[in-house]
Order: structure tokens, then sequence, then C-alpha cells
């Protein structure tokens, strides 16, 4: 017995010099979602050992979440419509205002939103559009919309996002329809137009698509607000569009699951990056729309264009909600057809 006290008594001075005894918080988001500066100067500041580990979905993500029944990760950062299923699942809990002192900073354009309509449970972290670029010395028509994707000059040389909700969405769009309709029949019909765009297809993918339009690969392109952001740093004379039938709008948010093992760790980190300096450093970084007010200001200059709102571009957006589960099943199947038609299995 006392030699078993020894050796646990050895142990535990062995774990503290090695430093094991710090705390931790773990971090559950997508890869590459913050500089290694902010990291890095949260545990240096804190003491805190920073875990990261990164999912390819949300959907995945909440598979995970579930299955650790809302533990195992102190702040996940995800999208707007899975946090929505995940506080209905009772898989978040409410933040601790108290610990909070820079939530003033936020950009109030960012909050009050559907997936978390009183603020409680969630700190937005960069928001971004669909939004249509093109190489105008490679592309002979001027692009304005949605619409203009299916013209006969652009036979593969697009490349698109791998979202179907937003892809079957901007067909919705251009029939004056909510991207968030339960309608069936709209959805199929929407369907049959989309699968016109095949020929045009030359790329579907999430990840670097502004490389294959910086090649050259493809001459047109419907891409998230951080690819767009690097394409025209690298290339400023490529044409972005905002397109006239409608935007497509989402927020990505950080939240604790309600068995977080360190709850107070994940609240010192997002009071960390929400103060102003180093909020303008994760939106630089990051290339999304920065959704903090205080932060704005400090967006180096060849910056803010892409990382600030444009004045009364509210008016053209919608945020990509939950749909029922029959409305779901059809998207996913004219995604499948319409992938297959395009030669993307």
């Amino acid at each position: 017995m006392k030699k078993n006290i020894t050796i646990a008594f050895v142990f535990v001075i062995i774990m503290i010099i090695c430093g094991c005894s710090k705390e931790k918080l773990t971090i559950y988001t997508w890869d590459e979602m913050f500089p290694q500066e902010i990291l890095r100067g949260f545990e240096k500041e804190t003491g805190i050992r920073i875990i990261y580990t990164n999912f390819d979905t949300n959907e995945t993500m909440l598979a995970r979440l579930h299955a650790a029944k809302g533990g195992d990760y102190d702040l996940i950062i995800a999208d707007d419509y899975i946090i929505e299923l995940a506080v209905t699942e009772k898989l978040v809990q409410k933040l601790d205002m108290s610990k909070l002192s820079n939530f003033r900073n936020i950009n109030p354009v960012y909050q009050g939103q559907f997936y978390d309509p009183a603020d409680e449970y969630t700190v937005p972290y960069g928001a971004g559009v669909q939004t249509i670029v093109y190489d105008p010395r490679r592309v002979k028509i001027k692009i304005t919309g949605y619409e203009d994707l299916w013209d006969e000059s652009l036979v593969n040389s697009v490349g698109i996002i791998g979202n179907f909700r937003v892809i079957n969405g901007m067909v919705l769009k251009l029939f004056g329809e909510s991207y968030n309709t339960n309608d069936i029949d709209l959805i199929r019909f929407a369907g049959i137009f989309l699968h016109e765009l095949a020929p045009n297809i030359r790329l579907i993918r999430d990840d670097r698509l502004e490389e294959e339009l910086l090649s050259g690969e493809i001459s047109a392109a419907v891409m998230y607000t951080s690819q767009v952001t690097m394409a025209k740093m690298e290339d400023p004379e490529l044409e972005v569009v905002f397109p006239k039938e409608g935007i497509g709008f989402g927020i990505m948010a950080g939240f604790i699951p309600v068995n977080a093992p360190n709850p107070n760790a994940a609240h010192a980190f997002l009071n960390y990056i929400l103060n102003a300096q180093r909020g303008a450093e994760c939106f630089e970084y990051l290339g999304y729309y920065s959704t903090y007010s205080a932060s704005d200001p400090l967006i180096a200059v060849e910056f803010k264009e892409f990382l600030t709102l444009p004045e009364g571009f509210n008016a053209d957006m919608e945020m990509i909600q939950n749909i029922s589960p029959q409305a779901e099943e059809a998207h996913n199947l004219i995604w499948t057809q319409f992938r297959a038609a395009a030669g993307h299995q």
C-alpha cells in the first residue's frame, strides 16, 4: 500500500514537471481557423494549453457531439444551421456573460439570429456569402447574376463550391423563391433547371477553389467569401459579382458544449479573440467578414473592402436554414443527379 502511494506521488510530480497538469482547452472546428500567433498568444498569457482538432463537415461535428453526450470538447465553432440543431437537442450550454467582457464588441448585425435569437449560446466568428467571381480576360460576357452561369460560352469552365443547399438554392433564387422552401415540387422543378448547368461545370470542390481560378483551370466560380478574398488579393483584375437574384448569407459561431470539460477555458478564449485588435488579426487571416464592429476600424486597408459588409447589403441576403426532412431529401437527390451529370461521382 505504501509503495503504491509512493509511486502515485512520483507520477504526480512527473506530471507537474512535464506540464501535463496544465489546464486544457479542446477546440473542435475546421482546419486553419486561427492564426498561430493568436493560439500561441493565448497559451502564453493564460497558461492554458490548446488542443486543436478539426472536422470536415458540420454533420460530422454534430454526430461526434452526440456520441460524446455534449462532452469531450470545450469550444466548437460551426455553421449557424447546425448550431440551431445542437441548441434544440440541448447539447449547448448558455454563456456566462460575466466572463465575456468583450461581448460588447460584436456587431449587432450578427446578433439575434435564428439559431440564437436571444444571444444566449453563441459568439459569432466570421460571416460569409456566396458570390460569383470571374476573370474578365477569359470570359466573353459580363456576368451580373446566377443566370449568366448557364451561358453556352462558359462550357466546361465554371467551378462551384460543394454545398448543395447553396447551389440548388441559387436556382430557387432565379425563380424568386426562398432558399428555405419546403415545397417539394418547386425544389424538383429547380433541379431540372440545375441539371442544364452540368455541361458548364468543370469543378465541384469546397477547398481552395480560388487556386483553380487563379491558375486558369476555370474562368468563373461560385465561391465562399474567404476564397473570394484570397483570389482578389492575388489578382485584383478579377471581377466579383453579388448576384442580382439574391445572396445566401451564413454565420460561423463559437459555442460551449453542455458538458464541456473546461468551460472556463472556453470562456477565456472567446473573450480573448473578442478583443478588437485580435479580432482584426483573426479576420484578416480567415478572409471572412468581420463580426466584431470594434475590429472593423483596425482591419488593414488592403483587406477592408473584402472583410466588412457593403452599405445596404443586408436587404439582398437570406440565411440558409434548416428545412423539413422531405425537402432535404429532395435536395440531396437533385444534388446527386447533378454531380453525376457534371462528371463528379
